[in-house]
C-alpha cells in the first residue's frame, strides 16, 4: 500500500467521525400520510450522516437536516447538488436505482432510462450486421430517455418533509455562483475532452473548466429552476423538454412524447436474509441485487472451504472467482428489463439453487470458462463512472441511490441552452446477443434494445437491517464491478470483522467470467506479487484496472452511525448532530 494511499485512508478515517454543526428540528414540513408522524417520533440515532461523492453533497445534506428534512430530502437535495459539482458521474441527464428504508418498511425505486419509442434492435449494426464501433457510446444516438429528474420528484413527493423548492435550493446556488474545481474533476474533464474531441459539443460547455477556479453553470441553474417551481414537469415538459428534442433533432431520436411518457417505477425490492441479516437490494432491471445475494449465500454455503483461508492469500481470491464465473454466466442469459422479460428473480435466489451452483466450484483449480454455463439450463453492461451515496436520518430511516449517466460525462453531449450532460445509457443494452459491451461482458435476447424499455445495469444500492433496524447503508459505482465490489467490503466487515475504514480501503479484484480466467486487480492497492505468481501458476492471467469503485457507507452501530468515504475518490463522509 503507497504511503498516499495510506494518507487518504487515514484522513477518512478521521473524517468519518468529525461531527458537523447542530441538527435542527424545525422547518416547513411538507409529507404525505404515510410519513407525516415521523414528526411525532422520537430519535432513534444519535445523529443522521452521509457519506457522499464530494464535500458539496455534504454540505448540502447538512443544510437540508438542518431545515428539518429526512432522508429522503437529503439524498434528493444530493442528487440535484451532484448534477452541478460532480458533472463527470452526477447528474439530471441520466437515470438510477434508489433502494429506500422509511418507517421500518423497504421500498425500491426505478429510475432507470429508457431507449426512445423509435430505438430498434439494429440500431447499432452495420449492413452486414457488426456492432459499428462507438456509436452507442458517443453522441447524441447513444443517449437514453433520462429519468434522475422523475425518480427525485417520486421519492421526494411519496416520503419527504420539506417543499420541493427547499430541495433544489442548494443545487441553484451552486449553479449558479459556481463551486470550485479540484485537481480530479479537471484531470477527468481533460480525459474526457480527448475522448469526446470532434465527436460532441463537450468543449463548448466545460472548455473552460480549470482546477482551483470557480465554475458556473447559468444554462443549468435555469433549468433547475424551471425544475423548483415545475416539479417534474419542469424537465419532462415545456421548455427545458422543448430544448432536449431541438437539440436531439436530426442527429438523436429522443422526442418530446419520450420525455412527457417517461415514468419511473415503484419495484419490489429483492429480499434476502443472511448471516443473520436482511439484505434490502435492487431488482431487475439490475442484476447487481440479484448477483450479491448469489455472491453472499454461494460464500456462505462454502463456508468449510473458506474457514480459515486468510482474505488476501491466493485461496481465497481463487475461490471468490470461481462463485463470481457462476454469477456472470446467469447474468448474462437470464437478466433484463422485467416490463419486458420474465426474469426469473425466484428461482435465482432460491437457496438450493445457489447452494447447487457453490457445489459446482472446483475449490483446487480454475473451472473451465466454457463448462460454466447458466444454472437454469440454458445455454452484460455499463460503464464504470457513475456516482453512490448512503444516507441516514437520526429517526433510523436510510437511503440507498445510485445513479449514472454511464461514462464520464456520459455522451459528450450537452443540450443546448439546458447545461444537461445527456447520458450514453444505449450501449447497456446488448447491441448484439453474444458480442461483449465496453467492460467485456456479454448479454442476451433479454437485454435487446426494444422502445421504452430500460437497459440492464449493475448498480447495487443496498440496505442491511437486523431485527428492523438499520446495519447498513451501502452502494458504490464500477460498472460490472459494482456487486462484487460491495460483496467484498460486506464480507471484509461481517466476515472478518474489519472497522469499516479498513474494510472500504482493503484492495479488491475482480472476475466476470470472461475474458476466460482473468482477475481485474486495482492500482491503489495491488496484490501481492506471491499471490499473483501462485495464482498464475493456477492459470489465472491478470490485467490492471483504472477503476474499482467508490464505496460511499454507513454502518450502524446500536444508535450510531459511521460514515466511511472510498478513499478512491473525493468522497465525504460526515456526522450531523
Amino acid at each position: 500500500m503507497s504511503l498516499k494511499f495510506e494518507q487518504r485512508v487515514r484522513s477518512r478515517m478521521l473524517g468519518a467521525f468529525a461531527a458537523a454543526a447542530l441538527f435542527v428540528s424545525t422547518g416547513f414540513v411538507e409529507s404525505t400520510p404515510a410519513y407525516a408522524k415521523t414528526d411525532a417520533q422520537p430519535a432513534v440515532l444519535t445523529a443522521s450522516a452521509v457519506a457522499v461523492a464530494d464535500k458539496y453533497a455534504a454540505d448540502t445534506a447538512e443544510q437540508i437536516f438542518k431545515q428539518g428534512g429526512n432522508a429522503v430530502d437529503a439524498a434528493v437535495a444530493i442528487a440535484f447538488t451532484l448534477a452541478v459539482t460532480y458533472p463527470e458521474a452526477g447528474n439530471i441527464g441520466g437515470g438510477g436505482f434508489m433502494t429506500l428504508y422509511v418507517d421500518h418498511r423497504p421500498y425500491f425505486l426505478d429510475y432507470r432510462e429508457r431507449a426512445p419509442l423509435t430505438a430498434t434492435k439494429n440500431m447499432y449494426l452495420d449492413d452486414k450486421g457488426e456492432v459499428i464501433k462507438g456509436m452507442s457510446l458517443y453522441g447524441h444516438r447513444a443517449v437514453g430517455v433520462p429519468g434522475t429528474v422523475a425518480g427525485m420528484w417520486e421519492a421526494q413527493k411519496r416520503f419527504g418533509k420539506l417543499k420541493w423548492k427547499q430541495v433544489l435550493a442548494p443545487s441553484i446556488k451552486y449553479a449558479q455562483d459556481g463551486f470550485e474545481v479540484d485537481d480530479q474533476l479537471q484531470e477527468r474533464r481533460d480525459a474526457a475532452s480527448k475522448e469526446f474531441a470532434g465527436k460532441t459539443n463537450f468543449d463548448l460547455y466545460f472548455g473552460g473548466m480549470k482546477q482551483g477556479a470557480v465554475f458556473k453553470q447559468p444554462d443549468l441553474a435555469a433549468t433547475l429552476q424551471r425544475i423548483a417551481d415545475g416539479g417534474a414537469k419542469g424537465f419532462y415538459e415545456g421548455q427545458t423538454a422543448q430544448l432536449i428534442a431541438e437539440s436531439m433533432r436530426g442527429h438523436g431520436l429522443i422526442t418530446e412524447r419520450d420525455l412527457k411518457e417517461y415514468k419511473a417505477v415503484w419495484r419490489q425490492p429483492i429480499l434476502a436474509s443472511w448471516n443473520g441479516y436482511r439484505i434490502i437490494t435492487a431488482p431487475p432491471p439490475s442484476s447487481g441485487g440479484i448477483g450479491l445475494v448469489q455472491l453472499l449465500k454461494m460464500k456462505a454455503d462454502l463456508k468449510d472451504k473458506f474457514d480459515n483461508v486468510p482474505l488476501d492469500s491466493a485461496q481465497y481470491i481463487h475461490l471468490v472467482a470461481e462463485i463470481e464465473k457462476r454469477v456472470f454466466a446467469d447474468r448474462a442469459q437470464y437478466l433484463g428489463d422485467p416490463d419486458f422479460y420474465k426474469v426469473p428473480v425466484a428461482q435465482l435466489t432460491n437457496d438450493d439453487y445457489i447452494l447447487k451452483r457453490a457445489q459446482e466450484v472446483n475449490p483446487d483449480t480454475p473451472s473451465d470458462t466454457k463448462s460454466v454455463l447458466p444454472g437454469l439450463g440454458t445455454s452484460m453492461p455499463e460503464k464504470a463512472e457513475t456516482t453512490h451515496y448512503s444516507v441516514v436520518d437520526k429517526w433510523g430511516n436510510a437511503v440507498s441511490n445510485t445513479y449514472t449517466i454511464n461514462g464520464y460525462f456520459g455522451s459528450g453531449v450537452v443540450a443546448e441552452g439546458t447545461g444537461i450532460v445527456l447520458n450514453d445509457e444505449m450501449d447497456d443494452f446488448s447491441s448484439k446477443p453474444g458480442v461483449a459491451n465496453m467492460f467485456g461482458v456479454v448479454g442476451s435476447d433479454a437485454n435487446a434494445i426494444a422502445p421504452r424499455k430500460r437497459p440492464l445495469s449493475s448498480m447495487t444500492p443496498t440496505i442491511l437491517t437486523k431485527d428492523d433496524k438499520v446495519a447498513m447503508v451501502i452502494g458504490t459505482p464500477g460498472g460490472s464491478r459494482i456487486f462484487t465490489s460491495i460483496f467484498q467490503v460486506i464480507s471484509n466487515v461481517y466476515d472478518f470483522r474489519m472497522p469499516l475504514p479498513e474494510a472500504v480501503g482493503a484492495t479488491r479484484f475482480h472476475h466476470q467470467l470472461l475474458p476466460p480466467n482473468t482477475i481485474f486487480q486495482e492500482p491503489y492497492h495491488k496484490l501481492d506479487p506471491e499471490v499473483v505468481k501462485a495464482l498464475e501458476d493456477k492459470g489465472y492471467k491478470f490485467t490492471m484496472q483504472d477503476f474499482n469503485g467508490d464505496i460511499q457507507a454507513i454502518r450502524i452501530d446500536d444508535t450510531t452511525p459511521e460514515p466511511m468515504a472510498d478513499p478512491r475518490g473525493r468522497g465525504v463522509a460526515r456526522v450531523i448532530r
